[in-house]
């Protein structure tokens, strides 16, 4: 694992803490509470905001103030989707960046169709499963309804072939976690498997990486750095957890106390 880039991880940290950024989102029912608290947690500002008469005046915000959009398709039906689709359409004109999270992808035609309409804007970051992001790439990937039935090193080939075919990137979430452009791709370990049993946990982390890509120059890097805080954060809090409930409680609360020196001496990134 390389030091240069757990301390890369540590001086995101205190960037996102020091600037508090906004964060805008299209964040599912079921993730709204936990995505939000784990974004005040960390240090930057949620905005669960859905309607698209908002989307211009939101990008504008979030262009003055260098903020970021996070859209994630979970509990979507038409009406959202128009509106997410006016959410992105605005934040490339303003040239906010955006994470895509393709919830359930593979699961439904709705959800393809509403996957293939987003991605055609150009998300910064698009982020999912193993299976999600086999589905996207338009492979089989055996998705359980919108749980993972494949791996991240499953995806792993996918996910380089959509960040060099659409020139973005990629996250692919899983045991061992990869952050490519096509080109260059992190590898980050940590977290921890209960996580895997506290709904929306994959949800809050699409919205941290909002944060993340909001104050970080190289949008890879912080992508892998975010990543690798919150399993860091997660395995801190399955320590002292008996269980999911109380993990979810520990997750938020290592999420705002956690230190840059406990990022630079245990977050595990590395180049692939």
């Amino acid at each position: 694992m390389s030091k240069e880039l757990s301390k890369n991880a540590s001086d995101l940290l205190t960037k996102i803490r020091d600037k508090g950024p906004l964060v805008w989102n299209f964040s599912n029912f079921v993730s709204m509470d936990i995505a939000a608290n784990a974004l005040l947690s960390i240090g930057a500002s949620p905005a669960m905001a859905h309607a698209k008469e908002e989307a211009k005046d939101f990008s504008q915000i979030c262009k003055a103030i260098s903020g970021a959009l996070t859209i994630n398709i979970g509990t979507f039906d038409p009406y959202w989707q128009e509106c997410a689709l006016e959410a992105v359409k605005n934040a490339n004109e303003n040239n906010v960046p955006w994470v895509l999270d393709p919830v359930g992808a593979g699961a439904s035609g709705f959800r393809n169709k509403n996957v293939e309409q987003l991605i055609k804007f150009k998300p910064t970051i698009l982020r999912g499963n193993g299976s999600e992001i086999l589905a996207v790439a338009g492979l089989s990937g055996g998705g359980k309804g919108v749980d993972s039935t494949s791996t991240s090193n499953d995806a792993l080939d996918a996910a380089i072939s959509i960040a060099k075919k659409n020139k973005m990137i990629v996250a692919v979430t899983g045991a061992i976690d990869y952050v490519t452009d096509g080109n260059i791709t992190y590898a980050i370990e940590g977290g921890h498997e209960m996580m895997t049993k506290v709904t929306a946990t994959g949800c809050a982390l699409t919205c941290l990486i909002g944060a993340a890509i909001a104050v970080g120059e190289n949008k890879a890097l912080s992508t892998a750095s975010i990543i690798g805080i919150y399993g860091l954060a997660g395995e801190m809090a399955s320590k002292v957890s008996s269980g999911p409930g109380s993990l979810r409680m520990n997750l938020l609360d290592n999420l705002y106390s956690i230190s840059t020196d406990e990022i630079i001496s245990n977050v595990k990134i590395r180049n692939v």
